[in-house]
């Protein structure tokens, strides 16, 4: 009988732990970090590299910090191309950002995650606890184009328009800027004529998602090659607008990151 007691008691503490931390983040509406529990009752370690003004770095910042889990951030110049080093290819080779690793107990190696979408799921998987960022289980519908919406960005926009290729573009003779502000008007455009059926306050009724995540820095990057968001994508303006006054998204900026130059930071 003194085993089963002290089993019982163990589960009784596990329980109290969760109900205290759940609490917490209640409380806190996710305006700065706490632990979050997970599956495995260890609390993982995140590492995000990350650049300033890299979209899929900050898609996994927005996401870190709508479920107020803590990292630690390790910038990465991509202009000094430090994606290209020996010790950075080791880490991912695809030599990019972002890469998210996780680590849980004496696993130093960890988890080494360098696709930004694939990190968004592993997040909303690893933390079900609080803010989601797919509609639920039971809403298949839902989820299908919440993950379309992202893949428009992630999949169709970014890919042609990043820094790599706005290099070659630049090699070839042309004007990178032209062709960014370009193709980064086509994504919108499709992400609009999905959205505009499904937005409510966010692109997909009033719950920040995955999709979101992805549009808020594709609204930044096209409004950087001017864009006229506001005059073309009515639907993405409005989501944008209350996108850009939540918390998880204003810590998540561009210019208020570690590694943001001097002449760029805001408050």
């Amino acid at each position: 009988m003194k085993g089963v007691d002290e089993e019982k008691s163990a589960k009784a503490q596990c329980m109290s732990i969760v109900n205290l931390s759940l609490s917490t983040l209640l409380d806190d509406h996710h305006q700065s970090p706490v632990r979050v529990p997970t599956y495995t009752s260890i609390m993982p370690d995140y590492t995000l590299y990350s650049y300033f003004r890299s979209s899929c770095s900050a898609r996994l910042r927005i996401a870190l910090n709508l479920k107020g889990i803590e990292y630690e951030l390790v910038p990465v110049n991509l202009l000094k191309d430090e994606q290209l080093s020996e010790s950075h290819r080791a880490l991912n080779p695809s030599a990019t950002v972002p890469l998210l690793v996780v680590r849980t107990g004496d696993d130093k190696t960890g988890l080494k995650i360098g696709q930004s979408v694939a990190a968004l799921e592993y997040l909303d998987e690893a933390h079900p606890q609080g803010a989601s960022l797919l509609p639920p289980a039971s809403d298949l519908r839902g989820r299908a184009v919440v993950r379309a919406l992202a893949q428009i960005i992630a999949a169709d926009t970014q890919p042609v328009t990043n820094l790599r290729i706005m290099r070659r573009v630049r090699g070839l003779g042309g004007s990178a800027e032209d062709w960014n502000k370009e193709l980064m008007a086509e994504g919108l455009r499709a992400y609009e004529a999905v959205a505009r059926e499904h937005a409510g306050k966010f692109s997909y009724g009033d719950s920040l998602t995955i999709a979101d995540a992805c549009l808020m820095p594709a609204v930044w990057n096209a409004e950087r090659f001017g864009v006229d968001v506001k005059g073309l994508f009515p639907t993405i303006a409005k989501v944008a607008a209350a996108l850009e006054e939540h918390p998880a998204v204003k810590k998540a900026h561009y210019f208020r990151q570690p590694d943001t130059p001097d002449n760029l930071r805001i408050d």
